[in-house]
């Protein structure tokens, strides 16, 4: 397969590359756009919130601004639909997320004349129930749709699939993927749900002991670790000003925020070194030196070097390389697979 585009085989198709993140969801178009936006959907509660927002419908950062006046969905949680009980797929999160989609989709600006044909990026370990929800909640957008790993969507783009051991860290879930010149398997993936989401939680359990009078909610927390979210010991301060009794009041949470991003490297770790010990003998130091960082939380200051030197300590040395697109290094890859699948193939799936 080329990476090149036939001119015949993509007459009327725009293709398209979905990392569907917990936090973000991005898309790559073949027609040069990318765009992304936070994965909240929101719903005007009741006929005043509708005056309001002039609106039926609110998405990323607008949701978030007017949660209160409205139904508010996050519909993914550790990079998977949110189900019920009995593992279906949730109806309201379903519907948040068929509009989720189609919102990122109509940000790509398809043509009308045009197929649109689309590779979407899941958790390297979704259900067979989630994955086949997720192409449920895309089918009304587009006329043919196929899932990936979103870890192997990082490393086909880049080109990089042979012997690389691939870190994608989002905020519901840390894939890890050991490639070796073939499609994954199983048991060549581990899905953690220590990603950002956790690092979330811990830091705002810290800052709730340290500095029990400060009131703050779990947005702020998640707004402030994306600005400041760093690892080394030579870190810039963090302070933030939170309020006290209805009064901004600054706190030094710069201890807080080091141990709370920290905590995600042991469990990567551990998972890397499940990967290289169940890997042929000959060929576990070239994985070990070729670790891919990617996704969302691999922009945390220095987690690619303490990585590293827990690496060296653990497993006897490793080389991590972060990626330079982090937004976009799913979207990226999987834009690359849709456009190298024959037509036939996408055919196939209609």
């Amino acid at each position: 397969m080329s990476s090149g585009s036939d001119p015949k085989k993509d007459h009327g198709v725009l293709y398209l590359g979905i990392d569907l993140g917990t936090s973000r969801t991005s898309v790559s178009a073949s027609n040069g756009l990318r765009e992304t936006v936070a994965s909240f959907v929101g719903y005007p509660k009741d006929v005043v919130s509708r005056k309001l927002l002039k609106k039926d419908v609110l998405f990323g950062s607008e949701a978030v601004e007017h949660r209160l006046s409205l139904n508010f969905f996050r519909p993914l949680q550790h990079g998977v639909l949110k189900s019920n009980d009995d593992g279906a797929a949730n109806q309201d999160n379903l519907g948040a997320a068929k509009d989720l989609i189609s919102e990122i989709i109509r940000r790509a600006k398809p043509r009308k004349d045009e197929l649109i044909y689309a590779v979407i990026g899941a958790p390297a370990q979704a259900s067979i129930n989630n994955k086949e929800a997720i192409i449920e909640a895309a089918r009304q957008s587009v006329d043919s749709v196929m899932l990936c790993s979103e870890p192997f969507a990082v490393a086909y783009g880049l080109d990089m699939l042979d012997d690389v051991l691939v870190i994608d860290i989002g905020a519901g879930t840390v894939d890890l993927c050991r490639m070796h010149g073939t499609m994954p398997e199983d048991t060549d993936q581990i899905t953690l749900t220590t990603a950002g989401d956790y690092v979330d939680e811990e830091l705002e359990k810290l800052i709730a002991t340290r500095y029990p009078e400060a009131q703050f909610t779990i947005q702020m927390i998640k707004s402030i670790k994306e600005r400041h979210a760093a690892v080394s010991e030579e870190m810039e301060k963090v302070i933030v000003d939170l309020p006290v009794r209805g009064k901004p009041t600054p706190f030094d949470i710069t201890a807080e925020m080091r141990e709370a991003c920290r905590k995600i490297v042991p469990p990567i770790v551990e998972g890397l070194g499940q990967l290289i010990a169940t890997f042929d003998p000959e060929f576990q130091q070239r994985l070990k030196d070729r670790v891919l960082l990617a996704g969302g939380g691999s922009q945390i200051r220095g987690l690619d070097s303490a990585i590293e030197r827990e690496m060296h300590e653990n497993l006897g040395g490793g080389r991590v390389l972060r990626i330079e697109e982090p937004m976009y290094g799913g979207a990226n890859g999987a834009l690359k697979i849709a456009h190298d699948m024959p037509a036939e193939y996408w055919e196939k799936l209609k």
